[in-house]
């Protein structure tokens, strides 16, 4: 088989790959974000005590964390299908043992629920790297944050499905709060069926075959390969899952930048989204005021992430995460401004938050999954994943403890130091790329 034919029956899947992905986003999302506005209620009620409201949202974070890096060696062994459909899968056992929490009354069952549902935010994650594995260079960007646009599908339909879950409660007799964990679990079983129906060749896979064919091909004709489908493959190499990641890291300082970005900037989002609410609320703005900031919000972390994945092709991945970090300054320095309850101030800040975060989380990943070696990529990419969701943990925790001592503009002022590491991360990465440009020439 000839490096054309290759490359055009490639195309071809990786065309229908994303296809499946942002159906399966979509509807993954759908399941993740149902829950978001009773998790906290169901955490209270079952507790006794509004202080550990927030524990639920917690252990599911860290649940997301954990289970990206678990995913990692299951999806380089058998492919991306075996680990979104396993991560979908133990999402949806997430929701029932958080329905069954409700039931029986237990704190610690919906805790452990709560990290089962974190399975399914890795699996979700994952997908938009599983939409880089066939694309090529020139468009790698723009595929990646397509199937991030996705999300805004589930993310804005999840929270509305709130009532109808209710009243699926009451129809089989189960608490009112685990109503969206019961249908979030059924929007985790469907997307589960649709990317193992449907991801068919499995794109990781294929890319192996691809590469260890170009390979072969190289060694007798002298050919250059397929754009984007770069180094050895066979398996997932030698060593731990963690052991090939910092080997790839060393190897590729710019990974380590991409992930540095990448963390810095979720972290920077979720420690300031978290304490809008509260601030809000304590200057009388009521609940659809805050629901409409929030949505403003979700609008600017992923509505516009086609435009930012052409940008981050065109101008360059490390310049559009500097564009973010920028972005995310001039965020915080509205919300540092912002009276307490509604004003202009809290709603832009929170929708350039949005929009800050986008452009660096979709040009990070990217160059997360561009520069990682290809007998290394899940690896590279559960490390990427672990530390983003580890670092968000942190902010969340922390963000409560500097708002009752510096209340929310102070909040604010302190998240430049995460900025300030976004845009050292993005610095750093374009002059990786600048020596290793001077290098190949």
């Amino acid at each position: 088989m000839t490096g054309l034919a290759v490359d055009a029956s490639t195309q071809q899947v990786q065309r229908r790959t994303v296809r499946v992905l942002v159906l399966t986003q979509a509807v993954g999302a759908v399941g993740i974000t149902i829950g978001i506005a009773t998790a906290s209620l169901l955490a209270r009620d079952l507790s006794g005590s509004e202080a550990m409201s927030g524990l639920a949202q917690t252990a599911q974070v860290l649940g997301a964390a954990v289970i990206s890096f678990l995913l990692a060696p299951v999806m380089a062994r058998r492919g991306r299908r075996t680990g979104l459909v396993t991560g979908y899968l133990i999402g949806a056992t997430g929701g029932l043992t958080a329905v069954l929490s409700g039931v029986v009354g237990s704190m610690a069952l919906l805790l452990v629920g709560a990290v089962m549902l974190g399975a399914a935010t890795a699996a979700n994650s994952a997908a938009r790297y599983a939409a880089t594995d066939l694309a090529t260079g020139e468009g790698r960007a723009r595929s990646l944050s397509l199937v991030v646009w996705a999300t805004t599908i589930g993310a804005v339909a999840g929270p509305n499905l709130t009532g109808p879950a209710g009243a699926l409660a009451d129809a089989v007799d189960i608490p009112e709060l685990t109503g969206p964990f019961a249908l979030g679990a059924g929007g985790m079983l469907l997307a589960a069926l649709v990317v193992g129906t449907f991801l068919r060749p499995d794109p990781l896979l294929l890319a192996q075959q691809v590469a260890q064919q170009v390979t072969e091909s190289e060694r007798g004709s002298g050919m250059t390969g397929l754009p984007g489908l770069t180094g050895p493959t066979g398996g997932p190499g030698r060593g731990s899952s963690w052991s090939r990641a910092v080997g790839a890291v060393r190897e590729r300082p710019v990974l380590g930048h991409a992930i540095a970005g990448l963390s810095l900037a979720h972290a920077t989002m979720v420690g300031v989204m978290v304490m809008t609410p509260l601030h809000m609320e304590h200057g009388g703005a009521g609940l659809e005021v805050i629901g409409v900031v929030i949505s403003g919000h979700v609008l600017g972390m992923f509505g516009f992430s086609p435009l930012v994945g052409w940008l981050a092709d065109r101008l360059g991945r490390p310049q559009v995460l500097a564009a973010g970090g920028v972005i995310l300054l001039v965020a915080l320095g509205l919300c540092a401004s912002a009276p307490t309850g509604m004003s202009w101030q809290v709603s832009g800040g929170l929708f350039l938050l949005g929009v800050g975060w986008s452009f660096s989380m979709v040009s990070a990943s990217t160059m997360v999954a561009e520069h990682a070696p290809l007998e290394a990529r899940t690896d590279v990419q559960g490390v990427s994943d672990l530390a983003m969701g580890l670092t968000a943990a942190v902010a969340g925790a922390l963000a409560g403890v500097i708002v009752g001592i510096a209340d929310y503009p102070g909040l604010a002022l302190a998240s430049l130091v995460l900025v300030v590491g976004v845009l050292g991360a993005a610095a750093r990465a374009v002059l990786e790329s600048s020596g290793t440009t001077r290098r190949a020439a």
